[in-house]
């Protein structure tokens, strides 16, 4: 049997032996409770979470699937049970700990900054999950996340549009209290309210509100918010994500996971991925990589 053709989505096998350990100890366990999907279990792993990347990366609809990848069914079906028991979560943790390694960086961090972003929807997001941003004009959802200060995702919420950045904050700020207790300060933009700062407070979290410079113009890079508007960035390089496809606000918040699991393998293992934007103009400008921010041919 002729081996399946590769594309540009697909884990290398290096990069695949980060992610391997985690996903076969899932199937043990769900072996050793009679859980599998299928009698027995027929389908590679690899090849599986290949079509998740692939879908997240590329953006087309499950049933556009390539044949060569198993059953859409069949993908979506361990996309969904991967979410709903923590998969995408133990290996954003896991990731994300070596990459702070690499970056001669303690695995837990200390200081975190929280961002949202409004984002369109599509047609087959329920109505009742949808919401108008008033400020930013927007109809749909909203992501939420907090990250490290070097980039990494920490936390995600997707919720209505409509939600105001302080409740998701302050949401947000409870899990992280209770799942990184080493973090003992975050930076936030001037749409987080004071009823957020004293709420972390009483968590043992100190919140600081990034203000912009009334007398200043035009585009200014404040100090901390780059960082997660940086982040925000790389997320919208996985075309998945540039409208909320899905039908489910937690199915939204594992294809963000995937995205930044994809962007810490490339990371650890030094390989880079020309980025949308890049593609048609490979032949004649360099182009800037979104893994590793350097310029490449």
């Amino acid at each position: 049997m002729t081996e399946r053709r590769r594309y540009p989505s697909d884990l290398s096998d290096a990069r695949w032996q980060l992610v391997e350990p985690i996903l076969t100890a899932w199937r043990a366990e769900r072996r050793g409770r009679g859980l599998d999907i299928g009698r027995p279990p027929n389908h590679d792993l690899r090849s599986l979470l290949d079509a998740v990347l692939h879908v997240n990366r590329t953006g087309i609809p499950w049933r556009y699937l390539p044949h060569d990848y198993p059953h859409w069914n069949t993908v979506y079906a361990y996309f969904a049970r991967w979410q709903e028991e923590g998969v995408f979560d133990q290996l954003n943790s896991l990731l994300r700990r070596q990459v702070r390694r690499q970056k001669g960086r303690a695995d837990e961090p200390t200081a975190c900054v929280i961002d949202s972003r409004s984002i369109k929807t599509s047609t087959n997001v329920p109505v009742t999950g949808q919401g108008i941003d008033a400020g930013k004009k927007i109809i749909g959802r909203k992501r939420s996340i907090v990250i490290d200060t070097v980039g990494l995702l920490l936390g995600v919420l997707v919720t209505a549009a409509s939600v105001q950045d302080s409740t998701a904050g302050r949401t947000l700020i409870e899990r992280i209290a209770a799942e990184h207790p080493t973090i003992r300060k975050t930076w936030v933009d001037s749409g987080y309210r004071q009823h957020l700062v004293e709420h972390a407070a009483t968590l043992g979290i100190d919140v600081h509100i990034v203000r912009r410079d009334p007398t200043t113009g035009g585009f200014t890079v404040l100090p901390r918010r780059w960082t997660v508007e940086r982040t925000l960035g790389w997320l919208m390089n996985h075309r998945r994500l540039a409208r909320d496809y899905e039908a489910h606000p937690h199915r939204s918040e594992a294809m963000i996971h995937l995205a930044m699991i994809n962007l810490m393998t490339r990371r650890l293992t030094s390989e880079s991925t020309p980025t949308w934007r890049g593609a048609g103009i490979i032949r004649n400008h360099a182009i800037r990589d979104e893994t590793t921010g350097r310029n490449t041919l």
